[in-house]
């Protein structure tokens, strides 16, 4: 397996399971971080069903157990999720930044499932899903990824100054990095796009991620450990950073290549 495609499971695995762990804290009634967008606060059952679907598809991204499987229907009840939940929102609040950032961080992790699933070897006792699905499963990931980039682009171009007082102060020219990282996301949504310098575009855009939570969604958490919507966006950009890397795994050009490199 190829080291950016390990190092992107790994963090989308962790990223997930402590998804769960949010749900956990909710169901059980423990004092601490409530999970915010993009997970809702709903019955109880399905709480519960979200806690034990999300560490279940942690663990099995993380060991490669079933992963492949494990991962397409993650993608698909993720997507699922976004269609029926908050689509519906975006469409009647279309000025409201807010379910943009919502439904397309919720798009992009669907399309990271499905290209994680493309990285993993079919399992032997396990027919579905074939090859061919896989594949297929992972372009459309792949595109709902460099989607999901343009409208954070878009985002950070509109809403720069929102930006630009979420980066911490020691940083210099703060508005720059808010107009430098919209920038970067239109140059990655067309380099994975178009497949074009697919795994250089999407290493920085790990890195990038992974950076932010570094410097940015870490302090924050630890200034507010119990604000459920930091504790989530911390490990959404863990996500995301994962799902880059995971993407850089599979290109044409990876050293070990899965997925991409058979099309």
């Amino acid at each position: 397996m190829d080291g950016s495609l390990r190092i992107g499971r790994w963090l989308f695995a962790i990223a997930m399971v402590f998804f769960g762990f949010e749900f956990f804290l909710y169901v059980a009634g423990m004092s601490g971080p409530l999970p915010g967008p993009p997970w809702s606060r709903g019955a109880l059952f399905l709480d519960w069903l979200a806690c034990a679907g999300f560490i279940f598809a942690g663990v099995s991204i993380a060991t490669g157990k079933m992963a492949r499987l494990v991962a397409t229907f993650l993608g698909v009840v993720l997507l699922l999720y976004a269609v029926c939940r908050y689509m519906p929102m975006w469409l009647t609040r279309l000025h409201d930044p807010g379910p943009w950032t919502v439904l397309f961080e919720i798009l992009a992790m669907v399309g990271g499932a499905w290209v994680l699933a493309a990285g993993f070897p079919a399992d032997e006792k396990i027919s579905y899903p074939n090859e061919t699905f896989v594949l297929q499963l992972a372009n459309v990931g792949r595109y709902l990824i460099a989607i999901s980039l343009v409208v954070f682009a878009v985002q950070h171009f509109l809403y720069a100054g929102f930006v630009a007082n979420l980066i911490p102060g020691w940083i210099p020219a703060r508005l720059f990095w808010a107009y430098f990282t919209g920038v970067a996301f239109v140059a990655a949504a067309l380099a994975i796009a178009a497949k074009k310098m697919m795994r250089l575009a999407a290493m920085l855009l790990g890195t990038m991620f992974f950076l932010w939570v570094l410097v940015l969604h870490i302090p924050r958490v630890a200034g507010s450990p119990r604000n459920g919507d930091e504790v989530t966006s911390l490990f959404v950009a863990l996500a995301m950073s994962g799902v880059a890397f995971a993407l850089a795994g599979v290109s044409p050009n990876s050293a070990k290549g899965a997925g991409f490199r058979k099309l």
